[in-house]
Order: C-alpha cells, then structure tokens, then sequence
C-alpha cells in the first residue's frame, strides 16, 4: 500500500507512507532481508518517479551521466513499514525464499496506482511512467484544459 500526495501547482509528487508484507520463507537474518527489500523499493522509486533515457531531436543522448538521469535519493522514501508473513519453503531443507526483487517487484505496480488513484478526480485515469513533475503537470493542465 502506497499513499501519494500530488502538488497540482508543480506535478510534484510526494510519497508519504509505504507498507509491505513479504513472505520470504524461513528467514534467518532480518537485516539482510530487510535491506534488500528497501533496495528492490528505491529502485522501483526510480523507475516510476524519474528514469527514463532522454535524446534531443538530433538523437544525442542526454541523459548519460547521473547528473542528468534521474536517481532517488533519501528525501524521496516514504515512511515505510515492513513486514513478514513467513510461509516456509517445501522446496529446500531450509524453508528459506528468495527476497531480493521484492521490493521491485511490488512497489511499481503500487506506486503507480497510488499516482493513477490521486489523479482519478481530475479525469486522468491513465499516464505513462515515468511520473516526472512535468509529466504530472502536463496531464493536469489537459485535464483543466477539458
């Protein structure tokens, strides 16, 4: 579950609070699988509030280097709260899953929703990500415009 809050001035858009609930079998080391689900999190963050390739009509490529390509930072998390429902494994003698694409896996889909589900009022029920401010400002200025 995601909550978003959208700026309508700017497009700017805020994630507020994140909860999750993973069943990675048996777990051992609640750190590690921990980290790797706030990992697979903030790149699922990336993918739907910023990259994306950009090239100028001439086709030269402008988005090379990572002062130019969008990457989350710590400003950008949410609140988040995670939990485990821990169903072990039959499949090996230790009853552990796999957690590492998780966090990915999950927060796209939901972030992207939580976005679609805040822009359902102004008439916007579809949008490409990535949910950039300028995209989310475009789409709500030809939604006014309608």
């Amino acid at each position: 579950m995601c909550e978003v809050e959208i700026d309508p001035d700017t497009g700017v858009l805020e994630l507020m609070r994140y909860v999750a609930v993973d069943d990675a079998g048996k777990i051992y080391n609640h750190t590690i699988v921990e980290g790797q689900l706030i990992g697979g999190l903030v790149q699922g963050i990336g993918q739907v509030m910023g990259e994306h390739c950009v090239y100028d009509e001439s086709g030269q490529f402008l988005t090379g280097t990572f002062m130019d390509y969008y990457m989350p930072r710590a400003d950008v998390l949410p609140d988040l709260s995670l939990h485990d429902r821990p169903v072990p494994s039959p499949a090996n003698p230790l009853g552990a899953k796999g957690a590492g694409e998780a966090g990915t896996t999950g927060a796209i889909p939901t972030i992207a929703n939580a976005v679609i589900d805040a822009l359902k009022p102004y008439g916007i029920t579809h949008l490409d990500m990535p949910y950039t401010p300028r995209r989310i400002w475009e789409a709500l200025q030809k939604a006014g415009s309608n």
